[in-house]
């Protein structure tokens, strides 16, 4: 019947699946792994404040999830995917080295993805790293560090890919191309907030 909305209508399914980009919700994020241990985590309107940054850095270099369909920013509030996403910490100094305390140019990023096998991990790390730190005059930090949870059963590889083109970068302070592959490109006009028209199912 006209005038009726279907139970099914986007934008209620939408409400019922993402989280909001204000809400702070720690049941929809991964818990700080072994790159964050021991330094300062954003949690709260920090955590907020950055990610919703996050959001717009990634959307202007699309860094999109291939999978979903959406930015990559966005897995964060997925409900089908409680525990996957980015958490930050601000990097504490070294013991022993001539600073104490927290280092605050120096954020750590730890990216959790849905399962072990993960086949975007790698591309989805670099474009972070390269959204994050070829728009550094975006925010207060001069360099994001980027790695992939230990869950990832090709972690070591990755990170240790992470830990050259972080070198590289602070050798050149250049980030080079935004992916080594392609990433799902947003169309003219998004926001990277649209549903996914793809795969529900994890990656």
């Amino acid at each position: 019947m006209a005038g009726i909305p279907s139970p099914f209508s986007t934008d209620e399914a939408d409400d019922e699946t993402f989280d909001e980009y204000d809400e702070y919700v720690p049941e929809s994020l991964p818990e700080p792994g072994s790159f964050l241990d021991g330094h300062d985590v954003l949690a709260d309107d920090a955590h907020l404040e950055f990610h919703e940054l996050t959001r717009d850095l990634f959307e202007e270099r699309g860094v999109y999830d291939m999978t979903f369909g959406y930015n990559l920013a966005r897995l964060n509030l997925d409900r089908r995917h409680p525990g996957a996403g980015y958490r930050y910490a601000v990097e504490q100094s070294a013991p022993g080295s001539d600073s104490n305390g927290a280092d605050s140019t120096v954020l750590r990023a730890e990216f959790t993805p849905t399962t072990e096998f993960c086949p975007q991990s790698d591309t989805l790390a670099r474009g972070s790293f390269r959204a994050w730190n070829g728009l550094s005059e975006r925010h207060d930090y001069d360099l994001v560090r980027v790695r992939v949870d230990g869950m990832h059963h090709n972690s070591e590889e990755i990170n240790g890919d992470m830990r050259d083109l972080e070198a590289t970068y602070l050798e050149t302070d250049s980030v080079g191309e935004a992916a080594d592959s392609p990433t799902r490109q947003p169309s003219r006009g998004s926001t990277g907030d649209e549903p996914s028209s793809g795969p529900t199912s994890p990656f």
